[in-house]
């Protein structure tokens, strides 16, 4: 009597009907996704639903909860000065911060991407501050802003100038900080290097051969070519000026006479220093409101300057009257 084979793998496969192979190819992706689908859903999706309903409420950490609708949102814009103080302030500081962090990183990128020896060690070099932690960055910046032995007014004496207490100077405190902000220029500058290698290098050989100049070949063809990327970084700066908070914190805690106290501040001490959660939670949405309103004007005004894949892009309605002439 023969005895029956075994099946092999494939064909126990192939005796599955379809639905069942589908049911069981169907699954493994899901498996692999899961662990990233459950930290989003209950690390920050989670956490970003509870603070738009806890926005919505009187929430002290101690004491009874009380649904209040839109009166944290009413209290912000009517009852209290600070919120005007700090967003201003916020306001002032982006609008220095911004345009200089994303200069300063485009000329770092710039003077690495040159064929130089021992550019590597220099690529490192200026990317270390990225790695620094805030609180030993602020440690850093208090010791060269100390009015009495900081090491940026001793430069300034060899020279026969009296340097101002930086820190503590209602006119150049929101100047130190956004100093010490660039400081870490890392990540952008990597980005921007990316960007400058990614640019072909027979644009510049047709722009030289047509005679066009160092500076000329920059504002024709290095920013267009980089004017994505500029967009990325332009974001990613407004973002983190609205985000500014620890050295502030550390440096100068909000002072002097409030020059430096950013909204950021201005929402972690209504959440952990006067315990109002609920209207902590409603600065946080307004913040991302701004945030929101500005990205949007960043990405409706990038139509006319952003240039991509070689190809300008076309203005509103052009696609229309090509569809009509055909």
């Amino acid at each position: 009597m023969a005895r029956a084979h075994p099946q092999s793998a494939g064909e126990r496969t192939a005796s599955l009907g379809p639905g069942r192979k589908r049911r069981r190819g169907g699954a493994a992706p899901y498996l692999f996704i899961f662990p990233w689908i459950f930290g989003f859903l209950v690390f920050t999706l989670g956490p970003l639903v509870f603070s738009l309903i806890i926005s919505l409420f009187d929430w002290p950490i101690v004491g009874k909860v009380r649904f209040i609708g839109l009166g944290n949102y009413a209290a912000m814009f009517t009852d209290d000065p600070l919120f005007w103080k700090s967003l201003g302030v916020t306001l002032k500081f982006a609008a220095l911060f911004v345009p200089l962090n994303i200069a300063v990183a485009l000329l770092l990128a710039i003077l690495l991407n040159q064929k130089v020896r021992g550019s590597a060690i220099f690529r490192t070099t200026f990317y270390l501050p990225s790695v620094i932690s805030g609180v030993a960055l602020a440690m850093i910046w208090s010791w060269v802003y100390s009015g009495d032995y900081g090491i940026l007014n001793y430069f300034l004496s060899l020279v026969g100038v009296q340097g101002p207490d930086w820190l503590n100077d209602t006119h150049w405190s929101l100047a130190a900080m956004v100093v010490a902000s660039l400081w870490g220029q890392g990540s952008m500058m990597l980005v921007f290097l990316a960007g400058l290698k990614g640019i072909p290098k027979d644009l510049y050989e047709s722009a030289s051969i047509d005679g066009a100049g160092k500076l000329r070949q920059f504002v024709s063809v290095t920013l267009p070519m980089l004017s994505p990327t500029i967009l990325f970084n332009l974001i990613t700066s407004i973002i983190a000026a609205f985000q500014q908070l620890t050295l502030a914190l550390l440096l100068t805690g909000g002072g002097p006479m409030k020059a430096t106290y950013f909204y950021a501040m201005y929402m972690y001490e209504n959440a952990f220093k006067y315990f109002k959660m609920g209207y902590s939670a409603a600065n946080a949405w307004f913040m991302f409101l701004i945030i929101l309103g500005l990205t949007f004007l960043v990405f409706k005004s990038s139509e006319a300057w952003v240039f991509y894949e070689g190809e300008m892009k076309r203005a509103p309605g052009a696609a229309k009257k090509r569809r009509r002439s055909a």
